[in-house]
């Protein structure tokens, strides 16, 4: 493959119920729902591999099937091209980490009179 023909690998990190999420894939584009990441061909490890991971078996269960997912904007931490694929997982609640702050949401104002 030339360079021009190497695949395009994307890491993609968000927040789902509390958790922070990492995932793999090969499409990543702004989709057509508004206010959503489209995130395409999700790439897991070798399922021959001895060792498992569980949070990357969730994971992989939670996606069986999906061609397609649709991640809020609001919820994507992170999204970043990488030279090669990693381990999908799941880490603790965004509580347990320093490494995500939440996005600043406006706190609404009351009229005045």
């Amino acid at each position: 493959m030339t360079k021009k023909q190497e695949r395009r690998v994307f890491k993609i990190v968000f927040l789902n119920q509390g958790k922070v999420c990492e995932i793999y894939a090969t499409e990543v584009s702004q989709g057509a729902l508004f206010g959503f990441v489209e995130v395409g061909d999700i790439l897991f490890g070798e399922r021959s591999s001895v060792v498992v991971d569980p949070s990357e078996e969730s994971l992989k269960l939670e996606f069986d099937g999906v061609r397609r997912t649709y991640i809020p904007m609001h919820s994507v931490v992170r999204i970043d091209e990488v030279e090669k694929e990693g381990t999908a997982r799941v880490t603790g609640s965004v509580e347990d980490t320093d490494k995500v702050t939440a996005f600043p949401v406006p706190v609404p104002r009351p009229e005045s009179d």
